[in-house]
């Protein structure tokens, strides 16, 4: 008689890698040896540093979270059809992570000694279990094990990690040596020798406001300008340039680079509000040697045309690819390249000055705005941009405007030539409506917030990401200050703004089916940007403007800020981050694979893996929409 069991589970795991690599006759013999596992919700399938089980993981039914033990971040959320579990598979080590059901769940388990020797035989199904061992731990690294397979001894180190080194953890300074701004010179100069130390931070309130390094005593003390006896204050450098912990040693030199500084001030969010945890010289850092994203960056600074930054950009977009296929983890990936767009902008903005027949009149800020201003612009996407000018006389009001709208003309061509296309609705800062001074722009973006109709809340939605690139941030400061207490003083605006977020249509059908365009070019095709990052995106920015907190744009970084201001959320906003790193990364190698933005998806073109990867966010999105209804009140009629 046959075993109606057994057949059910080879005719479910025959739709999914790696089994769908199986002839028909290993998958019989395997799923007679299946384990039917029930999981209520919130039960451990198995806990951080657990001996390795006889069996390997696939999702039945339900779901089930991969997390550190005593974190509620989610590292990853394996569905139907999902493989997790493999370390015992492929290291033979116990479990690096805590696997718990995240709802009522079903799991097949897999005996590990009737499946290997199947792998062995099946280089499909062996490089499918190494890349979903990457993917699942969250450790790129993890790649490495492809040389030793199931213990197997191999030569191979086509993936050994110096081929990485760049992407690594840099060693930083935790012994920070402070002073107040007014500590004497002389003080200082003794402080810093006592402690051989090359610099020395300045601090007010215990936050980090201006450094002091050998340089800045040797320029401005020893030659006379100021004397020992002067403050802190009269030799600083300030406002300070603060970086995240965790730089890697690819982003240190790039931040060094961009700026042209020698010390780099780490702070636990990357501010100036928060408290520093650690200072980064050029002396931690050893620069690499070869292709790498320092080289990409030097290339840049020494660019003197559009068309040479366009041949470096093909450079970029060759490392991103490269990133991609190791498995990087994509956060990181976005930091280097927009690191890297930034500083293509920035150089694209200086070749264009060199052009002007004259100076800029008066100071004058560049903003990147939309994905750009993010830091999600991996691909060659539109342009969003607009310029900000020192307040002048309104006399001088057109004149200078005619000025600083050539100049636009000038950059947003030269960035075409790059490779980023002109905005279809012309929001760039050579048209009018994109390039004011700094009281004008006050005035637009007042009326955005206390006349919030679909167009003004649309406007506001592109225009609120904005990043200074090149020029002075002071005045996009005091333009932040009065857009968050404009904002304050008529809290209405944030439900219009939410209720904005929530116009984007849902992105499954009551059978949990893909929503396609029904007509038009993309007819048939599921736009990703549309129905499900723009809800994500929308919904973290309506979330931290309505905490007033400036200087974070990325979407990932705004939701882990969510998560601390709001611990009783935390679990949805790191899933919120988790989700739109992973979107950003699916759309990012679409438009790599199809030489386009990767907005519009053929499903037909996705396995069968990629759907269920893809569909595992749709819940979140949900999930965030319905939050931020009831946070801010938004009435059905409003949507």
């Amino acid at each position: 008689m046959k075993n109606t069991i057994s057949e059910r589970i080879a005719d479910f795991l025959k739709n999914y890698p790696p089994f769908n690599a199986m002839e028909a006759k290993q998958l019989e013999q395997l799923s007679v040896e299946v384990v039917i596992v029930h999981k209520e919700t919130n039960t451990l399938v198995f806990s951080q540093n657990e001996s390795p089980h006889a069996h390997f993981y696939v999702v039945n039914k339900g779901a089930v979270a991969l997390s550190k033990a005593g974190s509620s971040q989610i590292l990853d959320i394996c569905d139907e059809g999902d493989v997790f579990g493999l370390r015992p598979l492929l290291a033979n080590e116990s479990y690096k992570l805590e696997a718990k059901a995240y709802e009522e769940t079903i799991l097949y388990a897999i005996p590990i000694k009737d499946f290997k020797p199947l792998a062995l035989e099946n280089k499909r199904i062996g490089n499918f279990l190494i890349e979903s061992f990457a993917s699942n731990t969250g450790n790129p690294y993890s790649i490495k094990h492809r040389g030793k397979l199931y213990g197997a001894s191999s030569d191979s180190n086509q993936y050994s990690s110096d081929k990485i080194l760049d992407l690594q953890p840099i060693k930083y300074s935790t012994d920070l040596i402070t002073c107040k701004k007014g500590t004497k010179i002389k003080t200082i100069a003794n402080k810093m020798t006592k402690h051989n130390v090359s610099s020395i931070l300045v601090e007010k309130d215990n936050l980090p406001v201006g450094i002091i390094t050998d340089k800045d005593i040797r320029k401005k003390v020893a030659t006379g300008l100021f004397p020992i006896t002067a403050s802190a204050k009269k030799i600083m450098s300030s406002p300070i340039i603060t970086y995240p912990k965790g730089l890697t040693l690819a982003q240190s030199q790039m931040a060094m680079m961009k700026s042209n500084i020698s010390h780099l001030v780490l702070t636990e969010d990357g501010t100036t509000d928060t408290k520093s945890v650690g200072i980064l010289s050029k002396h931690d850092i050893m620069v690499a040697v070869g292709n790498n994203p320092a080289v990409l960056m030097r290339a840049i600074k020494r660019a003197t045309s559009a068309k040479r930054l366009r041949g470096i950009r093909h450079g970029i977009m060759n490392l991103l690819q490269g990133y991609l296929d190791q498995n990087i983890p994509l956060g990181l990936v976005s930091k280097i390249i927009s690191e890297l767009n930034d500083a293509s902008t920035k150089q694209a903005i200086q070749i264009a000055l060199t052009k002007m027949e004259e100076e800029p009149p008066v100071k004058f800020a560049w903003l990147s705005m939309g994905s750009q201003g993010r830091g999600e612009q991996l691909l060659n996407t539109d342009q969003d941009n607009a310029i900000i000018f020192e307040d002048v006389s309104e006399e001088q009001l057109e004149s200078t405007r005619k000025y600083f709208l050539k100049l636009g003309e000038r950059i947003s061509k030269g960035l075409n030539t790059i490779g980023f296309e002109y905005c279809p609705a012309d929001m760039m800062a050579f048209n009018p409506s994109w390039c004011h001074s700094l009281n004008e722009w006050k005035e637009v973006t007042s009326h955005w917030i206390h006349n919030p109709g679909p167009d003004e809340i649309l406007l506001s939605s592109i225009f609120f990401d904005y990043n200074v690139t090149y020029g002075d941030k002071s005045l996009a400061d005091e333009l932040s200050i009065s857009i968050f207490d404009q904002a304050n003083h008529y809290p209405q605006f944030f439900t219009h703004l939410a209720s904005g977020a929530l116009q984007n249509p849902s992105p499954s059908g009551f059978f949990r089916d893909f929503l396609v365009e029904q007509d038009g070019a993309h007819k048939d095709f599921f736009d990703l940007k549309l129905r499900v990052l723009m809800p994500i995106i929308d919904a973290a920015r309506v979330l931290i403007l309505s905490h007033s907190i400036k200087s974070i744009n990325n979407t990932a970084e705004r939701y882990e800020k969510l998560a601390e201001l709001e611990p009783n959320n935390k679990e949805l906003y790191l899933a919120c981050s988790y989700a739109s790193k992973a979107l950003l990364k699916f759309r990012t190698r679409q438009g790599l694979l199809h030489n386009d933005s990767g907005r519009y998806i053929a499903l037909d073109k996705l396995n069968k893996e990629e759907k269920i990867k893809l569909k595992r966010t749709f819940k979140t999105v949900k999930e965030i929409q319905s939050l931020i209804e009831v946070r801010f009140q938004v009435k059905n009629m409003l949507r």
